[in-house]
């Protein structure tokens, strides 16, 4: 398939890479919980219909969308990904770096990769931003022209970050509106608290998001960095084990190393309060798990504001996980993909 921008303009690219999109929906759209999955089809409804964000949704208008998503889904599931042609010239969908510079002219950003459980991602935005900060290629996008479900607002590859406004705007508002089903006295509540989220939802959505990109930009350089000490037989490691527990908890353990490395001694240096109850808001049940130590200093701080002894832990969370992560690696090297089990057993009793 031959797109150029030249000739179509962008209707034509943004076919092509939402069609990847879909393909990857097909494959791995199943791997939510029930309820995660309904409202994140919301929200996606919501996106490709253009609605505002505090709109209500009809549900029988929803219904019939999902229902002719899911047989899209059901004809693309054997399909590959398409090459995406730019003034003539063909790219692999993966080959992000040259896209982008074949799409510079056309100010717009694009990312093709692989995140949790190495489902593919794909997204093509107008680029609202470029610029470096430190050894780090920073974009950021602003509207998003093709997506896919997960729509993960910051990825990582190499040394380029990619920061997705709009995305991030979305899953903050996936994160309220969850939050809402209940109202629960937890993390989010009080990260909701410093918005106005009574009086002015548009405004106060905004205002998160601000904040946020601070934090996601702060998680990504985490992410380079660990990669960087963890070193590509990681990965290595990691393709072996898709799909189990084990790779949830490596994936949990490089989270918290990036976090130790990047994220947490930022906020906690600036003082984000807001972030910071909203980071102990989102950690994944596997994060919680392996690292109980962490929720407790944080709980000390919401309870007398001293925040010393949550950076102490952050500091012995970056030397805990290190040391398991070359641990691991040493079972990897001693028993290759049949390691899987001890890996499992060597994290569950290391549990920080």
């Amino acid at each position: 398939m031959s797109v150029s921008i030249k000739e179509c303009a962008l209707p034509a690219l943004r076919q092509t890479v939402q069609h990847n999109c879909h393909i990857a929906d097909a494959l791995y759209a199943g791997d939510y919980t029930l309820c995660i999955y309904l409202l994140k089809m919301r929200e996606f409804y919501r996106w490709e219909s253009g609605l505002p964000y505090n709109s209500t949704l009809e549900n029988n208008s929803v219904g019939e969308w999902l229902r002719e998503r899911e047989q899209l889904w059901d004809s693309l599931e054997h399909n590959q990904f398409e090459s995406v042609v730019i003034d003539d010239s063909e790219f692999d969908p993966f080959d992000t770096k040259e896209i982008n510079s074949a799409l510079k002219p056309y100010k717009l950003v694009y990312s093709g990769g692989l995140g949790l459980k190495t489902k593919p991602h794909f997204f093509l935005g107008k680029l609202h931003n470029r610029h470096d900060v430190d050894d780090y290629t920073v974009y950021i996008s602003s509207n998003e022209y093709a997506r896919d479900l997960t729509a993960p607002p910051a990825m990582a590859l190499g040394q380029t970050i990619f920061i997705r406004r709009e995305s991030l705007k979305r899953m903050l508002w996936e994160k309220l509106e969850e939050w809402r089903w209940n109202r629960p006295a937890n993390a989010m509540a009080r990260a909701i608290e410093y918005y106005e989220f009574n009086t002015d939802v548009d405004a106060a959505l905004d205002a998160m998001t601000e904040n946020e990109l601070n934090s996601a930009l702060l998680h990504e350089i985490g992410e380079v960095e660990a990669g960087k000490w963890l070193g590509e037989e990681w990965e290595q490691l990691l393709a072996t084990l898709p799909r189990s527990k084990a790779e949830l908890m490596l994936r949990a353990l490089r989270d918290h190393l990036a976090d130790a490395l990047s994220t947490l001694p930022a906020l906690l240096e600036q003082e984000q309060a807001a972030s910071l109850h909203f980071y102990f808001a989102n950690l994944t049940s596997m994060r919680k798990h392996m690292y109980p130590s962490l929720l407790a200093a944080y709980q000390q701080w919401h309870e007398n504001g001293n925040l010393q002894p949550l950076g102490r832990q952050v500091q012995q969370g970056r030397d805990h996980w290190q040391s398991q992560a070359e641990n691991v690696l040493e079972l990897y090297r001693q028993r290759g993909p049949e390691a899987r089990e001890a890996i499992e057993s060597l994290l569950e009793n290391s549990l920080l």
